[in-house]
């Protein structure tokens, strides 16, 4: 099935043809591992975990290289690691850890490479040399900077003037830059601070020179060392099919990519096609520490949020439009799976993937269209396609079962639970079940399970579920 999707190097909806089909090969920027990751990091992994899947669905799963880096150098680190006096390898160890649990909590497969920036140090001083050599980059002080005027495409993936660039960069002022929009390479490193030999005295790398080192190896590099790509591959002017993130990633950080990596390599452009998310809002704002509406994804596990609605909800809204988080969402996701637990009980997903859902998919990773083509497959009784869609976009069924209810529900049914109980207890005193029975059949007329043991009641929205039913009772 064609693939489209919208590029933003281009501007333009086009039509996803890769370079090599026999190897379509992906980069997306990963975190930055100083902390727990926010609920706005677990966008773009959702995001691009929908894409990896939908190349593998398209192409064949051995024929998709996928690589999410992770920045474990970093002066956020250092700054951390100098708060807590712990080292800088322990505190990115368990934050990488953090990052891959909690990923794994919302449906996110892993990468074919999930490289860290330190593990590729020798590559990046390679590039930097390579870099001087032809005249895109200069020494001076101790610093290595990229020389922006020797790259005459520099601000056509973000289309933005000099001026603007300036001001979006909040350029660092320094004496040893020739232009003010040049950018650092490499920097050196105080004593305490992390730091690698190079040509240039020990320092460590600049953030953008990361990206560009690792993709080259990983998707251009290794897999001509392994016979992997084709000689039309070879001379394509691209070095490698997709590359994404969010969108605040767009300048100064992309834009620095595709000049270092098409300067190095002597290639017209860095990715053939470049994909961008929006970012997140909580309750229609911006998620912000300062205005109480910052979370991490497991500040909402530990609430008991489970993965699964997480993840339904940030699908719910397609990649390239702001998504606002909700506790109500969160609500209406849970009772949608519930009602959708209650009505897959003991079948199987279907083989292949109902055409209409793989077509939303398609067309530009419509995810809330294939949402929608979802619910009116619920509706036909269509069950095994309804698992089938599940199962592609990463969310499972399975624990539904040992979820709480949603807090919109607890006033509701919390109550009516704690009644039934009494009734009961009382009907086997005196053998009067009359009140349990009328409680049950309203209940069950409204869509509710009635869960009855020794343990206790308890209460679950199940196919049909309607409220309404409940007034009165």
């Amino acid at each position: 099935m064609d693939i489209s999707l919208t590029n933003s190097r281009t501007r333009k909806k086009e039509p996803f043809r890769p370079i090599d089909p026999e190897n379509v090969r992906i980069y997306v920027c990963g975190p930055t591992v100083y902390d727990r990751a926010h609920l706005g990091n677990a966008r773009p992994a959702i995001v691009f975990d929908v894409l990896f899947r939908l190349m593998r669905e398209v192409y064949g799963a051995d024929h998709v290289t996928y690589v999410r880096n992770f920045t474990d150098v970093d002066d956020k680190i250092n700054a951390r690691a100098k708060e807590s006096g712990r080292s800088i390898g322990e505190i990115t160890a368990e934050t990488t850890q953090w990052y891959l649990d909690d990923m794994a909590a919302v449906g996110v497969m892993e990468p074919t490479h999930m490289p860290r920036a330190t593990q590729y140090i020798a590559q990046m001083v390679a590039m930097i040399s390579e870099l001087i050599e032809k005249g895109h980059a200069y020494e001076a002080e101790g610093h290595v900077l990229f020389a922006v005027e020797s790259y005459t495409a520099y601000g056509a993936l973000s289309g933005r003037s000099v001026d603007d660039m300036i001001a979006g960069a909040r350029v660092e002022v320094a004496p040893y830059k020739r232009n003010p929009m040049d950018f650092v390479l490499w920097k050196p490193s105080e004593p305490d601070l992390p730091g690698w030999e190079s040509p240039w005295g020990r320092g460590r790398p600049g953030w953008h020179i990361e990206c560009s080192a690792m993709a080259e190896e990983l998707l251009w590099k290794t897999p001509l060392e392994q016979g992997r790509l084709s000689e039309a591959a070879q001379a394509h002017p691209h070095l490698f099919d997709i590359h994404g993130g969010g969108n605040d990633l767009t300048f100064p950080h992309h834009e620095n990519e595709i000049a270092q990596s098409c300067c190095a390599n002597g290639v017209e452009h860095m990715a053939q096609t470049w994909l961008h998310n929006e970012m997140l809002q909580v309750e229609g704002k911006k998620m912000s520490k300062s205005l109480g509406n910052f979370f991490t994804v497991r500040d909402l596990l530990d609430q008991g949020v489970p993965g699964e609605v997480i993840r339904f909800v940030m699908l719910s809204t397609h990649y390239r439009k702001p998504m606002d988080w909700t506790a109500e969402k969160a609500d209406s996701t849970i009772k949608t799976l519930r009602n959708w637990y209650n009505q897959t009980l003991g079948e199987q997903p279907a083989t292949e993937l109902d055409e209409d859902f793989l077509k939303c998919v398609c067309n530009d990773l419509n995810t809330a269209g294939a949402i929608s083509r979802l619910h009116k497959l619920s509706a036909e009784g269509r069950v095994s396609d309804l698992l089938a869609g599940l199962e592609f976009l990463g969310i499972s069924l399975d624990q539904v079962p040992s979820w709480g209810l949603p807090s919109a529900w607890d006033s509701l049914l919390v109550p009516l639970a704690d009644r039934l109980a009494q009734a009961r207890q009382i009907a086997m005193e005196s053998k009067d079940f009359s009140e349990v029975d009328r409680l049950k059949t309203a209940l069950l007329a409204a869509g509710v399970e009635v869960r009855m043991s020794k343990a206790g009641v308890e209460l679950l929205p199940g196919a049909g579920f309607d409220a309404a039913k409940l007034e009165g009772v």
